[in-house]
């Protein structure tokens, strides 16, 4: 086994790498750019070296850089996590020349599998099925829409190279397949230095399922079951599981057995992903191969029990696999949540700033129940505009899929982050989808679950009552403390009434509190407010400045998110958030009296969606536009946004610049 590791990489993966290298006695070695100079994987490793500015262009795909450091601190081996250099042949040829171990396939491999055009011919010619496309270099739009009317629509333009979702657009008609075939090939261009597409069928109600596949050096492949990644938004993924609960016995066999095909094919020789579409009738179609470890490799890790980087440190350093397909065994269900810097109101537009507060759920086994995070930050720490917006991933295991389903809730709802929007309300509403919970899914799923986007539930029911009852024993609890102030008046003591009306939502709900301190017993409705009585008891050990109330409440275990706001506290429950304030009676008759304050109008202005990069404007003052004619487009995190205009109008000033970098809500353009 090697004694000197070099992670090429940063973030989440490098610390995952980082914890397996250190528990088998193997020293670690980071590198960073001038953004990551405080980031949490250069904390943990045992050295670090920095290899230039922020760019990744300059630094985490710089080659030449990351080998002169590994020979500079004397790793013998370079393991490129996903992403940045991990697919990329020249890299791996070029480690072999400088005799440094590449911890990943060999570079045959990577170059047949990299490049999705080949890949599908190696396929079909591995006999593995394939969707209906054509594969060859198309060299412009118009060439574009001739093919795409052949195949027929819908159509998938998709990048060459890469992954991750970029350089990918569905088309519908002919208009869409010109305007996404040059923003296909742009951002292409822009994130893999390769602007070459190809256009196949787009199988509608899909769903994407890939499987895992480990070989050796001495020609053993094996696969280890598969994983459900059709929760998606812009073709990228945002739950998966394992195993799929679609997949029967007979198809998982078939799939697998397609995957090794493949993988023999090329002389596969480490861990690897074969991603298939799969048909409402389980038909399934090969897809792409990824030649590194996936994102969500967790998931196959906790229902197999193996370490997915152990196996390929192993493997890169001669060993044999030590396991037979026959060994392999898919024990419990597993679900992964990725967690982003983004806003799930703003259509997810990316979202960053400094981690003011970075609280995870209680993390460990418990009664066979397994909660596990694999993140890259800390409190204090920045998401940054240049990398990806990931935060974390959270992953629980359950003997059960529904139970697993239930520890992700409760899990997601302790979970404290502070500092920019992110998209947990998002995924806590997701867990209590029934259609999720079914196992109902496609890729069309938060499309078609959210079709007008995601807009924070309303308080309502039980969930209400939750919050009401929280918000009241804060109260109550504040009230009995400023008691204890001293200095006070002399004379009788202060006397609160223990009747309270709680603002939440659009309307006031009316409690009445017993009980100093916890266990305390909140009385919601009742006589006289139209609503009936509900009789609630609460137990926690929560004080004040704890960002979550953990506790039960009527015998529930529950974990609510509290923020302090002017006259109140800010509530996360279930993916549900509100302010919430609660008052005297008095003080609600005069609520009744104050004017609401109305916000500003800016129907005539073009606000940027999210922190970004001005890459084009489509317009010029004076000029006319119609609905949904493109005005801009910004980059953030690596994404390409095109904004479009909302109504027909005229520009009548434009504000920002190509290459001016912007905050949320800055003012693009002002329309007459």
């Amino acid at each position: 086994m090697f004694k000197k590791l070099l992670i090429a990489n940063r973030g989440e993966i490098a610390c995952r790498i980082i914890r397996t290298a250190k528990r088998l006695g193997i020293e670690t070695v980071a590198v960073y750019s001038e953004a990551d100079r405080d980031a949490l994987h250069v904390d943990m490793a045992d050295e670090a070296v920095l290899i230039g500015p922020a760019a990744a262009a300059q630094s985490y795909l710089d080659m030449d850089k990351i080998i002169a450091a590994a020979k500079e601190t004397g790793a013998e081996a370079i393991h490129p996590g996903y992403g940045f250099l991990s697919e990329n042949a020249a890299f791996a040829k070029a480690l072999e020349k400088a005799g440094i171990v590449f911890v990943g396939p060999n570079p045959k491999a990577i170059e047949a599998m990299g490049d999705k055009i080949e890949s599908k011919k190696l396929a079909a010619k591995a006999k593995v099925s394939t969707v209906p496309g054509h594969l060859g270099v198309i060299e412009d739009a118009d060439a574009a829409v001739k093919i795409a009317d052949e195949i027929g629509y819908p159509v998938m333009i998709k990048a060459s190279a890469g992954g991750g979702g970029k350089g990918m657009r569905i088309a519908y008609s002919s208009k869409d397949v010109a305007e996404g075939f040059a923003s296909s090939q742009s951002e292409a261009k822009s994130s893999f230095g390769d602007d070459r597409v190809f256009i196949e069928k787009f199988i509608e109600e899909p769903r994407h399922i890939e499987i895992q596949v480990l070989g050796d050096k001495h020609g053993n492949v094996i696969h280890l079951g598969e994983r459900e990644c059709s929760i998606q938004r812009r073709n990228q993924k945002v739950i998966e599981e394992a195993p799929s609960p679609f997949l029967d016995a007979k198809t998982r066999e078939a799939m697998g057995a397609e995957a090794v095909a493949l993988s023999k094919a090329v002389d596969y020789d480490t861990a690897g992903t074969v991603e298939f579409i799969v048909d409402k009738d389980r038909n399934f179609f090969f897809l792409e191969m990824n030649t590194r470890l996936q994102v969500e490799h967790p998931v196959t890790e906790l229902v197999t029990g193996l370490d997915l980087v152990e196996q390929m440190l192993k493997v890169a350093a001669g060993e044999k696999l030590s396991i037979k397909q026959k060994d392999v065994k898919l024990t419990g269900s597993a679900i992964e949540s990725r967690i982003y810097a983004e806003d799930p109101v703003r259509n997810f537009m990316p979202s960053t700033g400094r981690l003011v507060r970075f609280q995870p759920p209680e993390l460990g086994t418990e009664d066979g129940v397994t909660t596990r995070l694999d993140t890259g930050v800390e409190e204090g720490g920045e998401i940054s505009v240049y990398y990806d917006p990931m935060i974390a991933k959270l992953i629980t295991h359950a003997p059960k899929r529904a139970e697993a389903i239930e520890q992700m809730g409760r899990a997601l709802d302790a979970f404290a982050i502070d500092g920019f929007r992110h998209n947990i309300p998002f995924l806590a509403v997701l867990m209590r989808n029934e259609r999720w919970r079914k196992g109902d899914l496609s890729t069309k799923f938060i499309a078609e679950e959210f079709p007008d986007g995601f807009h924070p539930p309303v308080p309502r029911g039980r969930v209400r009552d939750v919050l009401a009852a929280v918000a009241a024993s804060i109260d109550y609890l504040s009230n009995n403390r400023r008691r204890m102030i001293t200095q006070q008046m002399h004379g009788e003591p202060v006397r609160f009434s223990d009747i309270r009306a709680v603002e939440l939502g659009e309307g006031l709900v009316r409690v009445r509190v017993a009980g100093r301190d916890y266990p305390m017993t909140v009385t919601l409705g009742g006589e006289g407010t139209g609503e009936p009585r509900r009789e609630i008891v609460l137990t926690s050990c929560w004080w004040f400045g704890e960002p979550v109330w953990h506790g039960t409440i009527g015998g529930e275990e529950v974990a609510v998110q509290v923020r302090s706001i002017v006259n109140g506290v800010h509530l996360t429950y279930q993916g549900v958030e509100a302010p919430v304030r609660v008052f005297t009676d008095r003080e609600a008759e005069l609520l009744a009296l104050m004017p609401i304050k109305e916000k500003p109008d800016t129907s005539k202005l073009l606000l940027c969606p999210m922190p970004g990069l001005v890459m084009s404007l489509a317009v010029e003052e004076g000029q006319e536009v119609a609905a949904g004619e493109t005005l801009c487009v910004v980059e953030a995190m690596k994404m390409e946004n095109v904004l479009k205009a909302e109504r027909d109008g005229t520009v009548s000033k434009i504000l920002v610049k190509p290459g001016d970098s912007l905050n949320v809500d800055a003012v693009i353009l002002e329309f007459e």
